[in-house]
């Protein structure tokens, strides 16, 4: 889905859905109060966002990830595998599987190195990641869900987007009452990708005031990927619009650029119209990370023209101080196991 534009401001629209809201706030903080219905054995970090849409989850469990191997942890990463039709719990194969069994997002993150499982049931993922030896459970979402007791839960927030217009679904983005989420946050992650914004400021304070850690990290240039000329960009994740804005942050001219929604499969009218613009334009193809796994799953035709004819631009969650994380997770995490 793409986000409505009234979610990121107060509207007229807002206001209308306002009862709608307040019911399914209730709802979702009726749940959010919920006791952990399993607990797993080993400990489990949970990756959250407060709204609906990419907010940069999925990068900064693999950066919890990677640091968490050089605390000595042998963690899994722990997703619903959105997108794919694989529903029994399966440990990712990076070689083999592909975008339409497990989803573009547990594909990522096998692909980049961190160990993966998707499952519909949380239970049963985290059941099967302890069976292949893991000691750390980093649940990629979930933040709003008792299926698991968590040890460790960190939300995600987009220094730009922040919580939109501050409203429950459906009048705004927010997933349940700020307050609620609030009180199920260990700790706040503010990420930034090189473009100055104060659209998380207010969520910042109500945090410190809270006497929980803000951290602030942000998504870097991770690759060689340069352009001698102006490029069209096109993405389909949660907040498309951040590939442009992170270009743009790093002196690259585009000249264009296409958003559709998260998780968007391809078709080849959509190839044959970005190759055609491009040509016309005299324009380089750029997309991100996520969007090329899915690409790249196709075997003929003009998706695999499109692969083949555009760059990838890679980035990296970087924390800018990654000791406060590491204190973090040593505060909430038992040591690992030897």
């Amino acid at each position: 889905m793409r986000a409505p534009p009234f979610w990121a401001h107060a509207s007229l629209m807002s206001r209308l859905l306002t009862p709608v809201a307040s019911v399914y706030g209730a709802i979702a903080a009726h749940r959010m109060a919920q006791p952990p219905r399993h607990r797993a054995g080993v400990p489990v970090v949970v990756v959250g966002n407060y709204v609906a849409g990419g907010a940069g989850k999925t990068p900064t469990a693999i950066a919890l990830a990677r640091l968490a191997i050089s605390l000595g942890f042998s963690p899994v990463v722990l997703l619903r595998g959105y997108g794919g039709h694989r529903r029994a719990p399966s440990l990712i194969d990076p070689e083999s599987d592909q975008v339409a069994d497990v989803g573009d997002e547990a594909l990522m993150i096998a692909r980049s190195g961190v160990p993966a499982i998707t499952a519909r049931n949380r239970r049963a993922g985290a059941e099967l990641a302890v069976a292949c030896g893991a000691d750390l459970i980093i649940l990629d979402d979930g933040l709003q869900s008792p299926a698991l007791a968590k040890d460790l839960r960190i939300a995600v927030i987009d220094a730009v987007y922040g919580v939109g217009n501050g409203s429950v679904l459906p009048a705004g983005p927010l997933r349940a009452p700020l307050a609620a989420q609030l009180g199920a946050t260990d700790a706040l992650l503010v990420v930034s990708n090189g473009v100055a914004g104060h659209g998380a400021d207010g969520v910042m304070r109500a945090t410190d005031a809270c006497g929980k850690p803000v951290i602030r990290a942000e998504l870097v240039p991770h690759g060689d990927f340069k352009s001698s000329r102006p490029v069209l960009a096109f993405a389909g994740i949660g907040r498309p619009e951040k590939l442009a804005e992170s270009l743009k942050a790093a002196g690259i001219e585009v000249a264009d650029f296409i958003g559709f929604p998260d998780h968007y499969h391809y078709r080849a009218e959509d190839a044959r119209r970005l190759l055609a613009r491009a040509k016309a334009g005299g324009l380089a193809l750029v997309t991100t990370a996520k969007d090329m796994v899915r690409l790249r799953d196709a075997v003929s035709g003009p998706l695999v023209d499109l692969a083949a004819a555009s760059d990838v631009f890679e980035v990296r969650l970087t924390f800018s101080a990654p000791e406060a994380v590491e204190a973090l997770m040593r505060t909430h995490l038992p040591a690992p196991r030897r």
